[in-house]
């Protein structure tokens, strides 16, 4: 997928606005947008939309109110592959994006794709939960979970890995779902819960 152009702070605030809006499937009125980013007139929102437009990133079709759309080129549908978190937390524009993940076929329910990020499974820690080298697991971003749930965490080393969260007399720790790896009692954050994994054959 080839880069997304160069946007300034408040047009990326509108091009975000839109895609949440739409992966709730209710495309934003130009009044909304307005309303949403503190625009006073509804002519700054056209002209923010047709930077967007000069720039591929949505369309417009005439004579609808809701007819706002965003092309391939803005991302839509498409859920980041992270590796290596660069900054301590889990914020999309400080990630180091590997590839996207099309969305297509998977059913997120209410969820947006501001909700989710997927990691690229590498080794064999997970292999007794039917977690493979080379899977794509889908993450909902949260800050929490519950004992026994897989999910990413980011380590003091800045890395985030996919294991089970474990409870032991209070205290948390991540599990491998493989007998040959030992448990990981250093710090560490969640940042998501697994939702599903994606193979390709």
């Amino acid at each position: 997928m080839e880069n997304k152009p160069y946007l300034t702070p408040k047009q990326e605030k509108v091009l975000n606005f839109i895609r949440k809006r739409i992966g709730e499937r209710l495309p934003p009125t130009i009044r909304e947008i307005g309303w949403e980013l503190g625009f006073k007139s509804t002519g700054t929102v056209r002209d923010y939309l047709r930077v967007l437009i000069q720039k591929g990133l949505v369309r417009r079709m005439n004579n609808k109110s809701r007819a706002i759309e965003l092309t391939e080129r803005a991302g839509f549908n498409k859920i980041p592959i992270i590796g290596t978190v660069m900054a301590g937390k889990p914020n999309l524009a400080y990630e180091e994006i590997q590839g996207y993940v099309d969305s297509d076929d998977l059913f997120l329910g209410r969820l947006g794709f501001d909700d989710v990020f997927a990691l690229r499974v590498k080794g064999d820690s997970m292999i007794d939960a039917g977690i493979l080298d080379g899977d794509v697991a889908i993450i909902k971003k949260r800050p929490n979970a519950d004992n026994n749930d897989i999910v990413a965490a980011l380590l003091d080393s800045n890395e985030v890995t996919l294991k089970r969260l474990r409870n032991k007399a209070g205290k948390f720790h991540l599990e491998a779902a493989n007998s040959n790896y030992p448990p990981i009692f250093e710090e560490f954050k969640v940042i998501g819960k697994l939702i599903t994994v994606i193979r390709k054959y």
